[in-house]
């Protein structure tokens, strides 16, 4: 991708992700540029007839009836930027800041803003430089827009704050310097259009989307292999059975299932008893996986609709005449959306650490925590315990955050959405699922060795094979972390390629 052309068109989630992972050079398109020009051409207007405009020419939040003298206007903008950067906390990786920054294009390319052309162009630039403004994690309430992120992507542009600059976190001026850039003046209304909006939330649910549709996917993959290394039976993930579902994402977890496991003999194995029902882990892990599928797809359009949507307040139409004032800076749809993915995010780990502890139970012919000599060596014992660890912090952290709200600004913005601590709760909770999907695939490759009459299928003989060059067969009691380690990199790095060679759903 050696450049990009930002256009009227809608983008996906994935199209967003394959951005900020290429980094090409961004230009705005011809009809994009005119539509920015036209929306700052009304506010120049409104400007000239002296007209009270909120944010343009009036205090913020609840102060929007002090009226700004026009001499003041280009202050009153810094000022804007310059107390609203409160950020707290580590900044968000350089990849996060570079969705947010592209986000916010999107909402800006629309025109109805008011920003200054020049404006769009020094964020573009600072794209193209490779001068990343850092944001701290912390600090949004998800309404009024995500005022302190954005006020700390902002401050580049005004030679203030840090960025990400050649791998390290630099002063902003310095690397305007060493870019060749300048620090810009904002003028009317710039300075709100850059910090109104939900563009910093969005994008980490951009981010989390594109993370949780490929854990549901390597989820399915992980228990395949326990599936066949458990002596599972095949009537759980039988078409017939599931013929009768009117829910598709099921299919498609059976249809995968199928591929996976197509030419094992586990279901034949005499430990596999087909009159005897397997475990919940085993046996309802279509209808469990299918129910974060179905979280994750409805996911993924609510956060589309938002990152295309303009999320700023007030919105400019020129061609009618109006200045409208309204709600499109409140990031409620997204919060609400977050916490659901939590929720459902946190049951398929927890799915997932049972099936690590029916493996490790010392049924069906499988050893004791699969080690061949249980007492003297410990084998995985405590490998579950790290998942159980795990899944009970996810279970805290789907407590949701949008239920909860704290007035701010005297209350002008007396409901808000707490979808920052929404977002970052789920950074959380998709980690921990990676750490135990890893340990569930550890166990059950292992698990697979150990049963000696398993012939596996195509499909899980590769993922074993693959696994195995990662990390070894556990012979003795050792250091178990490096392989937990190993095992979650190997999992994100080939969750991609089972997708696409596999043929997964």
């Amino acid at each position: 991708m050696n450049g990009h052309t930002i256009t009227r068109e809608d983008y996906s989630i994935d199209a967003l992700v394959e951005i900020v992972r290429e980094r090409p050079e961004l230009r705005l398109a011809d009809d994009v540029v005119a539509d920015i020009a036209a929306g700052r051409k009304f506010v120049d207007e409104l400007s000239r007839r002296g007209e009270h405009v909120y944010g343009v020419n009036t205090g913020f939040g609840s102060l929007c009836e002090t009226r700004i003298d026009s001499a003041e206007v280009e202050e009153l903008q810094r000022n804007h930027v310059l107390s609203h950067a409160c950020g707290v906390g580590e900044p968000v990786p350089e990849a996060v800041s570079r969705l947010v920054l592209l986000i916010k294009l999107l909402t800006l390319r629309s025109g109805r803003t008011g920003i200054s052309p020049g404006t769009v162009e020094a964020l573009i630039a600072l794209w193209n430089a490779g001068v990343i403004p850092a944001i701290p994690a912390r600090g949004t309430v998800g309404a009024s827009g995500d005022l302190a992120p954005l006020a700390h992507l902002s401050l580049p542009l005004l030679g203030l704050g840090q960025v990400h600059w050649e791998g390290r976190l630099t002063p902003a001026a310095e690397a305007l310097a060493d870019a060749g850039l300048a620090p810009i003046r904002l003028q009317a209304k710039d300075g709100l259009a850059l910090t109104n909006g939900v563009q910093y939330i969005n994008a980490l649910a951009a981010e989390a989307v594109h993370r949780a549709t490929l854990l549901t996917r390597c989820a399915d993959v992980v228990a395949a292999v326990s599936t066949q290394a458990f002596s599972c039976s095949d009537n759980f993930y039988h078409p017939l059975y599931h013929s009768t579902s009117r829910n598709r994402h099921r299919h498609d977890v059976v249809r995968n299932l199928g591929l996976l496991l197509a030419g094992g003999n586990h279901a034949a194995l005499p430990t596999c008893n087909r009159s005897r029902q397997d475990p919940y882990s085993f046996r309802c892990l279509p209808q469990v996986h299918a129910a974060a599928r179905q979280v994750v797809d409805f996911a993924a359009t609510v956060v589309t609709e938002e990152c295309n949507g303009v999320s700023d307040n007030p919105l400019f139409f020129a061609e009618e005449n109006l200045v409208l004032m309204g709600g499109n800076l409140h990031g409620q749809s997204t919060a609400t959306t977050l916490d659901c993915l939590a929720i459902s995010l946190a049951d398929l780990s927890a799915i997932s650490e049972r099936r690590s502890y029916q493996l490790l139970s010392g049924q069906r012919g499988l050893p004791d925590f699969l080690t061949r000599n249980a007492g003297l060596h410990s084998g995985f014992m405590v490998a579950q315990y790290s998942a159980a660890a795990l899944v009970n912090e996810n279970k805290t952290l789907a407590s949701p955050a949008s239920v909860d709200t704290i007035p701010t600004c005297q209350l002008q913005e007396d409901h808000v959405s707490m979808g920052g601590t929404a977002a970052l709760k789920l950074r959380q909770v998709l980690d921990n699922v990676e750490h135990v999907l890893a340990i569930e695939l550890m166990l059950a490759v292992q698990a697979t060795e150990l049963n000696a009459d398993l012939r596996v299928s195509p499909a899980t003989a590769r993922v074993v094979q693959d696994f195995r060059e990662v990390v070894p067969a556990l012979r003795e009691d050792r250091v178990l972390s490096d392989d937990m380690a190993n095992a979650r990199r190997f999992l994100l790095d080939n969750g991609p390629l089972w997708t696409e060679d596999l043929g997964l759903s």
